[in-house]
């Protein structure tokens, strides 16, 4: 009896001499996490927690710590991103109002001052102001549609339509504009009626802005083209020209809020860099996808991609 009490008594011992170590080897090491994190937080930097450790419940949760650090990166990323949109947006849109309210003023002020404009000379001051108050106008509705669109309430009904005749009017509502820089135009709408799953509005709008874009970007390639086309289980609709094109550098950034290519400030082009980012956000809404592909000269396509209906 005394032996069996005896050798209890030896492996509670052990056994809470073990417990002792496992809670020391334990505390050691969630005192070397904090240590760890507190360093990385004060210094702001991406550096990550690590630990050679045998204790499985202490790998899983470094495991759920690098990923929490891996997602306060993120945040700190995007909210730099955003930041930077937010100056370059602010700067891009105090330059695009400042440049026709200056023109507008100076009409303005010419009306006012010249009391002896009279006639034909009256007539096209008047009309040169009304023109570029209507360009301030036209940035103003595009600025807060984006703002519209990219709110958290935005909705878009989406229902079945049929995209073959929409694409035919929105080329034709460019016809006269084709015409006169004189392009080639390509156009392949087949006649087995295509539906997707959209907003004919949305749609209208996304293609007036790459089709504009198209002619006033790429008219010096002489090709003007539309096609579309099944892709797998979904419709793809291409815009392209064989114009000077978009080089690499500028591609992935197209789509960003008031990101103009330098000559979008040409009075030529009037671009506001607005145009292609309400065009993606449209798309999206509809539950679709947009992309670029671009070669100077050989050609430049945008491919905006939208959901199929069958039945």
């Amino acid at each position: 009896m005394i032996v069996v009490l005896s050798a209890i008594t030896v492996c509670l011992v052990i056994l809470n001499g073990w417990q002792y170590l496992s809670r020391r080897k334990l505390n050691l090491s969630l005192h070397e996490i904090s240590d760890k994190l507190t360093d990385i937080l004060e210094k702001e930097s991406s550096e990550k927690v690590f630990l050679q450790t045998d204790q499985k419940h202490i790998q899983f949760f470094l495991i759920q710590i690098n990923r929490l650090l891996d997602y306060n990166q993120k945040v700190i990323a995007d909210y730099a991103r955003t930041k930077d949109s937010l100056r370059k947006m602010l700067s891009n849109m105090s330059h695009d109002l400042k440049t026709p309210l200056t023109v507008v003023l100076g009409y303005t002020e010419k009306l006012k001052m010249d009391q002896s404009l009279v006639g034909k000379e009256r007539h096209e001051v008047v009309s040169n102001l009304h023109q570029k108050t209507l360009s301030v106008i036209a940035l103003m509705n595009k600025f807060f549609d984006l703002a519209k669109i990219e709110s958290d309430d935005y909705a878009i009904p989406l229902s079945k339509i049929s995209i073959n005749e929409i694409c035919r009017k929105n080329v034709l509502g460019f016809y006269e504009w084709l015409q006169a820089k004189n392009l080639q135009v390509e156009i392949e709408i087949p006649e087995q009626p295509y539906y997707i799953l959209g907003n004919e509005e949305a749609l209208n709008r996304i293609l007036n802005n790459l089709i504009s874009n198209s002619i006033r970007y790429g008219s010096d390639g002489g090709v003007f083209g539309l096609t579309l086309r099944e892709d797998g289980k979904n419709i793809a609709i291409d815009i392209w020209d064989k114009g000077k094109g978009i080089s690499e550098v500028h591609q992935a950034r197209v789509f960003d809020r008031l990101y103009t290519l330098d000559d979008a400030r040409n009075p030529q082009f009037q671009g506001s860099g607005l145009g292609l980012s309400i065009t993606k956000r449209l798309t999206e809404a509809m539950k679709g996808s947009i992309h670029l592909s671009s070669k100077p000269y050989e050609k430049t396509v945008f491919t905006c991609v939208l959901k199929r209906i069958t039945y």
